[in-house]
């Protein structure tokens, strides 16, 4: 699968009347479009041109996220890891964030930003900007690069004060956002958000994306600016068949014969959670010997557990137990559509399991149909059933899917794939360098 680049990008004509200031001091504006062309940055004063030094080791990273210690997610994880390589190798970070619990030992390299719950998922939070506290610390610590994890009010910010010093701006794509709209009734709103992050993004040096088609995707609603494949890796030791427990099996009532199929996320609507909720339940009436896990905790719980009475919850699980879940389970079910990546995809196959997800979407890319697991339509849910039914019915063909899936796994290097995100701000450095 291609997907196409482009060269520096131009704001979109339906944002192109933003004033940016004003979205950053006064988040409400955000929803006018005040005639002003004219793009300042925060303090409205003039601002001299940052130097940009030569790419190398010791570099100022400033990494602006909507979510760095409030949740534990995949985002958080990876940026989580990637902040830790740098530092590592002896680059310097700073990162701004909402509030929450500081991480140990980042008291000094840490801004906590003022935010609000988001509505309807209160674990999550918005930020409202950055106000200028947060903008000296960002001035004393003077960036050699700025990296926008989310697309909000703090990005835009952190877009404005780079892009007025010359400093370069790269960003990472972690969400789906516009297929997370459908599930919550805002559907209407896909085309607008689309336009928008052809604007954000086409203001960045890089844009770093995690599948090929998740960046297929966004070329067919014309993002085409500077686009740099991005995967993600998977610790292949910690996730690892030998981590299948008799014990643990039986302590959650599983018999040595059951076919467990598990799901491991949160358990919110974009993830497919009603997909998933019919295979199990024709499964369970089928009256085979199939048991369902479900790993996580999120909004939707209560509602699941009312209507999978037979299934097992575990809630939240990290470390060893969550190893251990997944190498005790025997099917890997996972219907969302809305992954830019899918981190539970690579660590259930690291710990081998054969995987039923949607096709052509950022989790499907990682799975060979037929090989090490099988795809279905998105939000198909009789086809979901009966890919999941043929895995439960044959033993043999999911050990052998199993097999090849742990083998597939070993693929997704951390190492390989942090070093490569460390070229791509030496090269966005040095691209930044010739355009002055």
């Amino acid at each position: 699968m291609t997907f196409r680049t482009h060269g520096e990008g131009r704001p979109s004509p339906a944002l192109s009347g933003l004033n940016l200031d004003s979205a950053v001091e006064q988040p409400e504006t955000l929803l006018r479009a005040p005639s002003s062309r004219k793009i300042r940055t925060a303090d409205s004063g003039p601002v001299s041109m940052q130097p940009l030094r030569s790419p190398s080791s010791g570099r100022r990273i400033a990494l602006f996220t909507g979510n760095f210690v409030t949740v534990t997610d995949g985002v958080s994880r990876t940026l989580g890891r990637l902040v830790t390589f740098l530092e590592s190798r002896g680059d310097q970070l700073h990162v701004f964030a909402p509030d929450g619990p500081l991480p140990a030992g980042r008291d000094r390299a840490f801004t906590a930003l003022p935010s609000l719950p988001v509505p309807g998922r209160p674990e999550y939070r918005f930020s409202l900007g950055l106000p200028r506290r947060a903008r000296r610390r960002l001035d004393r610590f003077a960036p050699d690069l700025v990296h926008v994890a989310t697309p909000d009010l703090l990005g835009i910010a952190a877009m404005t004060w780079a892009n007025a010093r010359g400093v370069p701006l790269v960003a990472t794509y972690h969400t789906h956002f516009p297929t997370y709209l459908r599930y919550y009734h805002f559907a209407w709103m896909e085309r607008p958000l689309y336009a928008y992050l052809k604007w954000f993004y086409g203001r960045c040096v890089h844009l770093y994306v995690p599948t090929t088609e998740t960046a297929s995707d966004l070329n067919r609603h014309g993002i085409v600016e500077p686009i740099r494949l991005w995967s993600r890796g998977v610790d292949c030791e910690r996730f690892h068949p030998s981590c299948r427990s008799a014990a643990w099996r039986s302590r959650h009532g599983f018999a040595p014969d059951d076919v467990v199929v598990s799901y491991v996320g949160r358990l919110v609507r974009e993830k497919g959670l009603d997909v998933a909720a019919s295979v199990i339940e024709r499964l369970h009436r089928d009256g085979s010997n199939v048991r369902s896990l479900i790993v996580g905790d999120g909004p939707l719980r209560e509602s699941l557990r009312k209507r999978l009475t037979e299934t097992i919850f575990t809630g939240h699980l990290d470390g060893d137990a969550l190893s251990t879940a997944y190498a005790s389970s025997d099917i890997f079910l996972f219907p969302s559509d809305s992954e830019a990546f899918g981190n539970v995809i690579v660590e259930a196959m690291a710990s081998g399991l054969p995987v039923v997800c949607a096709a052509g979407t950022g989790a499907g890319s990682h799975v060979a149909d037929g090989r090490t697991g099988l795809v279905a339509p998105p939000r198909d849910a009789d086809a979901f059933y009966d890919r999941t039914r043929r895995l439960v019915r044959d033993r043999a063909l999911r050990e052998t899917m199993g097999r090849r899936a742990r083998a597939a796994a070993a693929s997704y290097d951390w190492s390989q794939t942090l070093q490569n995100i460390s070229n791509y701000y030496d090269e966005a450095i040095a691209t930044m360098a010739l355009r002055r």
